[in-house]
């Protein structure tokens, strides 16, 4: 019987599956269509790659999962965010850890990432093909082999399935995996963009580019529920809001067209609303005779002030010494309550990973392996798992992956 295990897909997840079931003594081919392996990972954490997270337990990387995160117990107990720094710590890769415990290589260099995924597979003898796979080949419920593109069919005793979603489709991610999945009866959980950009209905193109730090958000639904609440960094866009807090909301808006979700924002979340009064009539006390419209810039950043004082709905160029205490009081209250309408979430183009996919009700999650066709695992974003911006989805694929290289 033929022993040879095929992985398809050279990202993050299929090198670490690749390398683990070649350390384990199998005979591994490693399917992929692009000649650069780990195209995705190349990209990610703006070029530096947030490998994983820091935190303490494995409880808490669960509690930045949004999808199906009881699915991943034995996948992160069997290969956790600590095993992973010393794995890359272990091929070369010294890593340290920045502000929310997200850890990146020294180099800052996400090349170097997948360089030490490249040589773990090459060390243990893992032959790497490139072409396209066009069909998974199965008799009697079992894997029988693929059908490849240039060296047609490649007979096999297991396939791991670790093809990506359909985020950043330019790297390689067309959803392919899908459809190999659906045609051997596996269910496709509906898809859509995470961790992605949101566009608003309010007009904030002349805050494109504008970065914010320390700043809160709410988001609500259309019942007026808090579905989701941070403290960080955003950023305007010409089409609405981007930046860590904005994606991390995103992987909660799942019902975008059915569902009205409003976002409000906190510019000063450090100072209660009698605090903020206290500050603002300190500032205003020193720019008495100035416009209202000039005298902010203590308070807030220069490009933002428009913005602000035309939401107020007081006049701009008011003296200050004119504004009445109600007036101000309104301010204050619009600072710590600034409303976005969420009108949608950007395309998957500009998303770091997809919500859905195979459905993990037909997947063990002790193994990775398909409770449909005997031989055929899973690993990475092609599963119905995602998680918080952090390192958190980048551990999901390391930690399915190595469970699925083990398993097979």
């Amino acid at each position: 019987m033929n022993n040879r295990i095929i992985v398809i897909g050279g990202g993050a997840s299929g090198m670490m599956a690749a390398g683990t079931a070649a350390e384990c003594g199998k005979n591994v081919m490693l399917v992929e269509q692009n000649k650069v392996l780990g195209k995705k990972l190349l990209i990610t954490g703006k070029g530096r790659c947030n490998i994983t997270n820091a935190c303490d337990e494995v409880e808490d990387l669960l509690c930045n999962v949004v999808t199906n995160k009881r699915f991943l117990y034995s996948a992160f107990y069997t290969f956790d965010n600590h095993s992973t720094i010393d794995f890359f710590e272990n091929h070369g890769v010294k890593t340290k850890v920045e502000r929310g415990a997200r850890v990146f290589p020294v180099s800052d260099k996400s090349s170097d990432v997948a360089a030490a995924l490249r040589r773990y597979m090459t060390d243990n003898n893992v032959e790497i093909v490139t072409d396209r796979v066009d069909e998974i080949c199965a008799e009697d419920g079992a894997i029988t082999g693929v059908m490849c593109k240039r060296r047609g069919f490649v007979p096999c005793a297991a396939v791991i399935l670790a093809t990506g979603g359909i985020s950043y489709p330019v790297t390689g991610s067309t959803g392919d995996g899908y459809t190999f999945a659906e045609n051997l009866g596996h269910t496709i959980t509906p898809l859509r963009p995470s961790l992605v950009p949101v566009t608003v209905a309010q007009s904030v193109e002349e805050l494109s580019g504008l970065s914010l730090k320390n700043i809160a958000i709410d988001v609500k639904n259309s019942k007026g529920k808090s579905i989701y609440r941070d403290f960080g960094e955003m950023m305007f866009a010409h089409f609405g809001l981007t930046g860590p807090v904005i994606l991390s909301a995103s992987a909660h808006m799942k019902d975008t067209d059915t569902e009205r979700y409003t976002l409000y924002l906190d510019l000063k979340p450090a100072l209660d609303p009698k605090q903020l009064d206290d500050r603002l009539l300190r500032d205003f006390s020193k720019n008495m005779n100035k416009d209202l419209i000039n005298g902010l810039d203590a308070l807030l950043p220069k490009a933002l002030i428009p913005f602000i004082v035309e939401l107020s709905g007081i006049f701009p160029h008011k003296k200050i010494n004119s504004v009445t205490s109600d007036e101000r009081k309104r301010l204050a209250e619009l600072l710590k309550n600034i409303k976005f309408d969420i009108t949608g979430l950007c395309s998957s183009e500009q998303a770091i990973i997809t919500s859905g996919g195979i459905s993990v009700k037909e997947i063990n999650p002790s193994t990775m392996e398909s409770k449909k066709i005997r031989g055929l695992f899973f690993a990475g974003e092609i599963i119905d798992v995602d998680a918080l911006t952090g390192g958190f989805n980048l551990q999901i694929a390391f930690s399915t992956g190595r469970l699925a290289g083990i398993s097979c």
